[in-house]
């Protein structure tokens, strides 16, 4: 497990852009020590720092040493970070960042707090104390070493910034400057409740918000080849679109209407059964290659 990895900065909009674009052309910039990174980057080196950690949470990118030069080296993902990079670099379609969200928010070994904030954290309004509380008390479950805790309130701060613009956040003005707000604020997943008292809530995206090929690739890289799968692991199972995405149980339905409506699966509630039927197995990687063939056409 893993916190504070991403040095107390958030996902700066056009950060994972730059990362992908100069580790598809230098492997190495962030990993071997007589690179400067902090020139290609134009970043200071605490942001280079970051951006290395939130490419390899997002799962964009992947670091592993080279059969080659035997020397470690990053490069795009097979499958996600390549698809990502060929089709929507800058990360401009609501998909793509449903997809980053996705990764992120499952990424239990290196971004631990999405993690349990989304699958485990389950008070819908909740203030920074109600975070560290629950933390400490999943990972006491778990058995896990338990970390600072100026570790954990820094992780949610980061968590804050991610869904939030400072706009809604900061009490005071923010210079325009440094008004750069993390691109994953668009999916309407956090919100404030009171802002002076630092209380905050989970929120319901719209439903059609979701095109239904993300929707799939999420479903199908849980379904361990299962053809047919029940509501309920849907909404509640760890890593699944209820909880990566906020959603309820009337949100839900919504959403996998629109899935049904595109011929990939048929919701089943009758005779006792509340089950999706999977009609068409596709792998993650196929869904979003045809998700985007579908918005390109």
């Amino acid at each position: 497990m893993k916190f504070k990895g991403h040095e107390t900065f958030f996902i700066r909009k056009g950060w994972l852009s730059k990362g992908m674009k100069n580790i598809n052309t230098n492997p190495i910039l962030f990993v071997d020590k007589n690179n400067n990174p902090m020139d290609e980057l134009g970043l200071g080196s605490n942001m280079v720092k970051s951006l290395r950690y939130w490419l390899l949470a997002t799962g964009l990118t992947i670091e592993e040493i080279s059969k080659e030069d035997k020397k470690r080296h990053q490069k795009l993902t097979d499958g996600f970070g390549q698809i990502i990079f060929n089709n929507d670099r800058f990360l401009e379609e609501t998909g793509t960042l449903h997809l980053i969200q996705y990764k992120l928010a499952s990424n239990k070994k290196d971004a631990t707090s999405w993690y349990f904030f989304f699958n485990k954290f389950n008070m819908n309004e909740f203030t920074k104390e109600d975070f560290i509380i629950e933390m400490n008390k999943y990972l006491a479950d778990e058995k896990e070493t338990v970390p600072a805790t100026s570790s954990i309130a820094d992780d949610f701060t980061c968590i804050i910034n991610t869904y939030l613009s400072r706009a809604k956040t900061q009490q005071k003005e923010i210079d325009s400057e440094n008004n750069i707000d993390c691109p994953l604020g668009e999916l309407g997943l956090v919100d404030v409740v009171n802002r002076k008292k630092g209380i905050y809530k989970k929120t319901i995206p719209l439903a059609a918000t979701f095109n239904p090929w993300i929707v799939m690739a999420v479903i199908s890289d849980n379904a361990k080849n299962q053809r047919e799968i029940n509501l309920n692991e849907l909404l509640i199972g760890e890593n699944n679109i209820g909880k990566i995405f906020n959603l309820d149980s009337v949100a839900m339905l919504e959403v996998l209407h629109t899935v049904e409506k595109s011929g990939m699966i048929k919701i089943i509630r009758t005779a006792g059964l509340d089950v999706i039927q999977i009609k068409k197995m596709y792998s993650f990687s196929e869904c979003i290659e045809n998700y985007f063939k579908e918005i390109a056409s």
